[in-house]
C-alpha cells in the first residue's frame, strides 16, 4: 500500500482565511476555512445528512498537533473536535473541486443558500493602489483611490478588474508580470481584501 505523503509546510493565512499544505510529493493546496469546517471529520458533524451550513465567515483561530499523524483546528464558531489526518488533509486537497461541487448540490437539495450574510454596501472596499518602477510610467500614475464593489475581495479578482479597465494595457498587470503586496507583506492571489488595504503593484519581468 502506498504510503500517504506527509506534509513539508503548513501556513494559517488568517486574512484571507486560508491553510495552505504542501506535501513531500509536490502537491499543493490552498484549502479555505469553510471548506475545512464543512467537510470536518468530527462524527456529530457526519451523523446528520443536512450539509454544515453558514459558515462563510468562518476562520481558524488555533491549529493544533495531533502526534505525528493529524491537526486538529480551532475554529471561531467554537468548533475544534475534527481530527484531520494526512490523509485526510491531502485527499481534501485532491478531492477540492469535486468535493465542494458535491457540497454545493447537497445546499441545493435541501433548500439551503450559501451567502455571506452582508450586503454589499457593508461589503465594499476603500483602498489604495501603489504602482511602482514602469507600471507608474506605463499606467501614468503613481498611486489612485479605489471603492471595490463586493465581488471584488481577493487580490486575484482585484487584478483581474484593473486588467478589463485597462484594456490594451492589461497585459502589463497579467500574474506573471507583477508582485503584489497587501500592507506591505507579499500576497497570494487568494489574499482577501479588506476596507483601507494598501496594494502594492510591482513589476517582475522587463517589458
Amino acid at each position: 500500500m502506498a504510503q500517504t505523503p506527509q506534509p513539508t509546510d503548513i501556513q494559517l493565512h488568517s486574512k484571507s482565511r486560508v491553510l495552505s499544505l504542501t506535501f513531500d510529493d509536490d502537491s499543493h493546496f490552498d484549502l479555505p476555512c469553510e471548506y475545512l469546517r464543512v467537510f470536518s471529520p468530527a462524527a456529530e458533524v457526519n451523523a446528520d445528512d443536512k450539509p454544515v451550513s453558514g459558515k462563510e465567515q468562518v476562520n481558524i483561530t488555533a491549529i493544533e498537533p495531533q502526534g505525528n499523524y493529524a491537526l486538529s483546528f480551532v475554529f471561531d464558531d467554537g468548533h475544534d473536535t475534527g481530527i484531520y489526518s494526512w490523509e485526510t488533509l491531502y485527499n481534501l486537497g485532491k478531492q477540492q473541486q469535486s468535493n465542494w461541487r458535491d457540497y454545493l448540490q447537497r445546499l441545493e437539495a435541501h433548500g439551503i443558500e450559501r451567502n455571506s450574510g452582508v450586503n454589499a454596501t457593508e461589503q465594499q472596499r476603500h483602498v489604495t493602489i501603489l504602482y511602482f518602477a514602469y507600471l507608474a510610467n506605463k499606467l501614468r500614475k503613481e498611486s489612485e483611490e479605489l471603492t471595490l464593489p463586493a465581488n471584488i475581495d481577493s487580490v486575484e479578482t482585484l487584478i483581474e478588474h484593473l486588467q478589463r479597465r485597462e484594456r490594451e494595457r492589461g497585459y502589463l498587470l497579467a500574474a506573471e508580470h507583477i508582485r503584489v503586496t497587501v500592507n506591505r507583506e507579499f500576497a497570494k492571489s487568494f489574499t482577501r481584501l479588506d476596507d483601507g488595504d494598501e496594494i502594492g503593484i510591482t513589476p517582475v519581468t522587463p517589458t
